[in-house]
C-alpha cells in the first residue's frame, strides 16, 4: 500500500487505542478498516478547492454508524485526527501530526486516488482496496493538475468568504432582499469591496454610517445564494435583482427587481 496512506492508517489506529481504549475491533465497521470518503466531493475538487484530501473514517459498527475516527490530511502534509467517543456523539479530540512526505509525493497521491478511485465510480471505500505503490506517470500528473482550470469560480469564491462586505441595514432590519450590489476595489485587506442594498434606499440614507453594517461574504451568500453566480466579478462590477432569485449585470434596459422577504434570518 502507498506508504502515505500506511502513516494514515498507522495514526489513525493508534489514536483509536490511545482515546478510545474500550472499543474493540468488533465495535467497528468492517474491524476498523479506513475508509476514505471521496463520494462528497471528490479527490480533486477537496485538493484543489480546500487544500486537503476527502477525508478518511473509522465508524462504529452499529446501527447509527457514526465516525469513530476521522483524519483530513493537507496538501502541506498535515494530518489532522478526530476522535469521537460515545459512539459518534461526544465532541471530538484534535491530534495533529505531519506526514513524512515531500510535497510532490502528497500530489502523485491525489493522482494516483483519482485514477484509482473517483475515475473507476469507486466511492467511500476501503483505503487497502484502491491504492497500491504504483506511481504515477508525468502525464498523469499534468492532466491532474490542468484539471484545477474546472474549479477556479470555487477557488475564487471561497477566498472571499470569509471577507467583509458593506450591507445596507434595511436587508437586515426592514427583511428586504438584496436588490442591487456594487462591487469597488477594496482598501483593507480583509473587504471585498461589495456593497449591498435593497435599492430602494436614498442618497442620504446610504451616507449615514449608522445606516451600514459589515457582513462576512459567507453570511451575504447565506442570506441569498442567488449571489453566488456573481460574488466573483471583477471590481466595477454592478449587479441588480432582475428575478425572485436571479441577479444580472446592471444595464439601462433592465428593470431591478425590491422585494421583501419573509422571515427575516440575522446573518450568521
Amino acid at each position: 500500500m502507498n506508504k502515505i496512506l500506511v502513516q494514515i492508517e498507522k495514526y489513525m489506529q493508534e489514536a483509536l487505542k490511545i482515546n478510545l481504549p474500550d472499543i474493540n475491533t468488533a465495535d467497528l465497521e468492517d474491524n476498523g478498516a479506513v475508509f476514505y470518503m471521496n463520494g462528497k466531493n471528490g479527490t480533486a475538487f477537496d485538493w484543489f478547492v480546500n487544500e486537503h484530501f476527502p477525508c478518511f473514517f473509522i465508524f462504529y459498527n452499529d446501527s447509527e454508524k457514526l465516525g469513530a475516527v476521522q483524519a483530513f490530511l493537507y496538501s502541506d502534509g498535515r494530518l489532522s485526527i478526530f476522535v469521537y467517543g460515545d459512539k459518534g456523539h461526544a465532541d471530538p479530540k484534535e491530534i495533529v501530526h505531519v506526514i513524512d512526505a515531500y510535497p510532490d509525493q502528497l500530489l502523485k497521491l491525489a493522482v494516483l486516488l483519482t485514477e484509482n478511485a473517483d475515475e473507476k465510480k469507486i466511492w467511500d471505500s476501503y483505503i487497502r482496496d484502491l491504492a497500491s505503490d504504483d506511481t504515477p506517470d508525468d502525464r498523469s500528473v499534468e492532466m491532474f493538475l490542468d484539471s484545477k482550470k474546472y474549479y477556479i469560480p470555487m477557488i475564487e469564491r471561497k477566498k472571499l468568504w470569509k471577507m467583509t462586505a458593506i450591507v445596507s441595514k434595511k436587508v437586515r432590519e426592514e427583511g428586504w432582499k438584496i436588490g442591487y450590489g456594487m462591487r469597488d476595489k477594496p482598501t483593507r485587506e480583509e473587504d471585498s469591496g461589495w456593497y449591498f442594498c435593497a435599492g430602494n434606499e436614498t442618497d442620504d440614507y446610504i451616507n449615514d454610517p449608522n445606516n451600514l453594517e459589515l457582513w462576512r461574504v459567507a453570511s451575504v451568500l447565506m442570506y441569498d445564494p442567488a449571489l453566488n453566480e456573481l460574488i466573483t466579478s471583477p471590481y466595477g462590477t454592478a449587479i441588480i435583482r432582475v428575478d425572485h432569485d436571479k441577479f444580472d449585470i446592471d444595464s439601462p434596459e433592465k428593470d431591478m427587481i425590491i422585494e421583501k422577504r419573509q422571515p427575516n434570518p440575522d446573518p450568521v
